[in-house]
């Protein structure tokens, strides 16, 4: 072989009958010319040769690689990092509630934690989100009540309010405090559902609803004429929503809203009073626990958002670190029950309905409604 080869790849011209002994003037970065500048290539074997010139093709794209890493800024993609498992020994039964390989098992996207976390906004003590402002402030409610029980708990209280107003009579001679609580309660549960993240029953006509059920509710203090022909005209607006109807009055709100417009502590006070001592009754022994379910379940998801409603701001001790921490106590505890009973979880759900007691009791030694 006497002429020459042309490797326009490596960019090099190989003279097989002399050796590369020179560089090429200037070039950006090596190249395999320089691997092979010091071959004596007429003195091997065909062989060899090739053996030469395969290595400096590799050679030359692993420099390719190179140049490519410095125009990406010289990072190369690196793996996701994941956290290493603990480094003690499992006993066989702790080890046997873990995956060997949860990727072989799990299904869908990673979840985004950072968006999901960043949708909610932190409550009083580092509990549960508070909700904030005219529209809930992205919490959650449905992590505290569900639709079902915010549609009972209208339905029940419409029984009240029914008795309350049947006369005049009835209503001057004390039928109108126990409008006032009813009335309370029902502003408070169609607040909620105005804000609320699930889909309930009643909700485009919640915002309206709750502010005249509020309005009723804080002039029911008194048993007058004028307080009973407004509690009579809201118990008509109360069944019309009931059967599919729309209140015919309109609120005509001009402040933004706050929860403490709702109802006044002291109604919220007694609504939470008749919670708790329907629950405690309820868990008194496991029959009527197992017979019970449902309406214990309504019972502490009321306490469950009376106990967020009451730590907002504007209302009365809402400043309070105190009261706030005796409030979160007993929401957490009410939350705790509901998750217990819908494990039908006997034990569970009698200590925190216990616990859901002693915050109460905690709370009422240091202040009053």
């Amino acid at each position: 072989m006497d002429s020459d080869i042309d490797d326009s790849e490596m960019g090099m011209n190989i003279n097989m009958d002399t050796a590369i002994d020179a560089e090429p003037a200037r070039r950006p970065l090596p190249s395999a010319t320089t691997v092979l500048a010091n071959l004596h290539v007429s003195a091997v074997a065909p062989r060899t040769f090739l053996m030469g010139v395969c290595g400096g093709v590799i050679i030359a794209l692993v420099f390719a690689v190179a140049i490519g890493d410095a125009a990406q800024g010289g990072r190369r993609p690196h793996e996701r990092q994941r956290a290493k498992p603990p480094a003690k020994d499992w006993d066989k039964t702790s080890k046997s509630a873990f995956l060997d390989d949860a990727f072989t098992t799990l299904e869908g996207e990673r979840p985004d934690f950072v968006a999901a976390s960043a949708a909610r906004t932190v409550g009083p003590n580092g509990g549960a989100a508070a909700a904030t402002g005219d529209n809930g402030g992205g919490f959650r409610w449905s992590g505290l009540i569900s639709p079902d029980t915010l549609a009972d708990e209208v339905k029940e209280q419409r029984k009240a309010v029914a008795a309350a107003v049947a006369s005049a009579s009835e209503f001057k001679g004390g039928g109108y405090d126990k409008a006032r609580e009813a009335f309370s309660a029902i502003a408070l549960a169609f607040g909620v559902i105005a804000v609320h993240d699930g889909d309930v029953r009643w909700k485009k006509d919640a915002e309206n609803a709750r502010d005249l059920f509020a309005r009723v509710g804080f002039n029911c203090k008194v048993g007058t004429d004028g307080s009973f022909a407004e509690a009579k005209a809201r118990a008509a607006d109360l069944e019309a929503l009931l059967d599919g109807g729309s209140p015919e009055k309109q609120a005509g709100r001009e402040e933004d809203f706050a929860w403490s417009q709702v109802a006044a502590r002291p109604a919220l006070m007694t609504r939470l009073e008749v919670a708790e001592q329907v629950a405690g009754g309820i868990v008194a022994s496991k029959g009527d626990f197992e017979k019970q379910v449902d309406a214990l379940l309504r019972e502490v998801e009321i306490v469950a958002a009376i106990g967020e409603v009451i730590q907002q701001k504007a209302f009365e001790y809402h400043d309070d670190d105190t009261y706030r921490a005796y409030s979160a106590a007993m929401r957490d505890a009410a939350v705790k029950a509901r998750d217990a009973a819908r494990r039908s979880d006997y034990d569970a759900v009698r200590a925190a309905v216990g616990d859901l007691k002693k915050s109460c009791d905690t709370c009422h030694g240091d202040y009053r409604s």
